[in-house]
């Protein structure tokens, strides 16, 4: 994986970036009923674009990262816009513990592609949220490998939405609805290509 302390800094000068969160942010608010009663967990946050969306529409909102890079402008930005239910952790699930908060949401953007064990997360992922809590994945469809090019390395290149559903289901969860949420396009070998990226909601049922 490209070393995403380095890249911190930069992250935000992306319009790119900046304008995926929103429109991931739209899509998420029409999937599902946010309320300010909810209490959310954001996993691969980065600097925090698609909470600081979501924002307004949550309670508490946890955003972890395993960047500490990531995390420090990610503190900058809470401190400098003064919100007060924002809260970044440290956070692999990958080899970390469980923390013991348990989440009415869980969401991630671009960030289950990099995971090893994807299958292994989305069971953590049910451990942490709450009876009919919602789970929210944006991610990639299944590519070619080309869609990094700055030598991030990919463990998944993309998910087939049939392998993906059996395992979200598999955790326990229900109600799984895919949708497309945009585009990225890219310039690859001189020639624009389109990287479509996937909303996955579901959600964990009843104790």
């Amino acid at each position: 994986m490209t070393n995403f302390d380095e890249r911190a800094k930069d992250w935000d000068s992306d319009p790119q970036k900046v304008e995926r969160a929103r429109v991931v942010a739209e899509v998420i608010r029409n999937a599902i009923p946010l309320t300010t009663n909810m209490n959310a967990l954001e996993y691969g946050c980065g600097t925090g674009l698609l909470s600081f969306a979501l924002q307004p529409d949550l309670g508490q909102i946890t955003l972890a990262d395993s960047s500490q890079g990531m995390l420090d402008v990610l503190g900058e930005k809470i401190n400098a816009a003064g919100v007060t239910n924002m809260r970044p952790v440290k956070l692999d699930l990958e080899i970390d513990t469980l923390p013991p908060e348990r989440y009415q949401l869980t969401y991630s953007l671009l960030t289950l592609h990099h995971v090893h064990d994807a299958k292994n997360i989305i069971h953590k992922f049910h451990s942490l949220l709450e009876p009919n809590g919602y789970l929210l994945i944006a991610d990639l469809d299944k590519e070619d490998g080309s869609f990094h090019t700055d030598g991030t390395t990919d463990v998944h290149k993309g998910f087939e939405h049939t392998e993906l559903k059996k395992w979200v289901e598999d955790a326990g969860f229900g109600n799984v609805v895919f949708s497309t949420a945009f585009e990225i396009r890219k310039n690859i070998n001189d020639k624009e290509k389109a990287f479509p990226v996937f909303l996955m909601s579901a959600q964990k049922g009843k104790a």
